[in-house]
């Protein structure tokens, strides 16, 4: 599975936690949704798209609350006092469910092989800085005169 898949599983996934939550009313399906989606993607993901993975958990639960919350702050007389609200509630219980997702995730990915990615990023930054890069040409401004009209040819009265 590629990074963008793992990313995906786990969106869709809090997604459906939200409306398990709504239909059910048990708040805790949403945090757990997430924890397992974020398990399942980083066990599944490609070893080299581990660096992309393991930086993602807190946006992609982010991502679906923000989604969540809007689509109920619609329907209220203050849009962006329900949606702060919203936020900010979702967050606050959400936070356990949050560390814990993104710490599995990390511990993880660290056992699968997130060392060596990094170690690799590090070697390609470092060769980067190496190689010489050619230095650009200083500013040559234009010879004086070069913005004026220039005149071809005779003027009219002299053929």
């Amino acid at each position: 599975m590629t990074a963008r898949g793992a990313i995906a599983l786990a969106l869709v996934a809090t997604l459906a936690g939200y409306v398990l939550t709504a239909l059910l009313g048990v708040e805790q399906i949403v945090g757990a949704a997430f924890v397992v989606a974020s398990t399942l993607g980083v066990l599944l993901v490609n070893r080299r798209e581990l660096l992309s993975l393991v930086v993602t958990p807190p946006l992609v639960f982010f991502c679906a609350t923000l989604f969540v919350e809007l689509g109920r702050a619609f329907g209220s007389v203050s849009i962006v006092q329900s949606l702060t609200l919203g936020l900010y509630t979702s967050l606050t219980r959400g936070a356990p469910w949050l560390f814990a997702g993104s710490a599995i995730v990390l511990g993880v990915a660290w056992r699968r092989g997130l060392r060596d990615n990094v170690r690799e990023l590090r070697e390609e930054l470092k060769a980067g800085a190496e190689v010489s890069r050619p230095r650009q040409q200083p500013f040559v401004p234009e010879p004086e005169g070069y913005f004026e009209p220039k005149v071809y040819g005779t003027p009219r009265g002299e053929d």
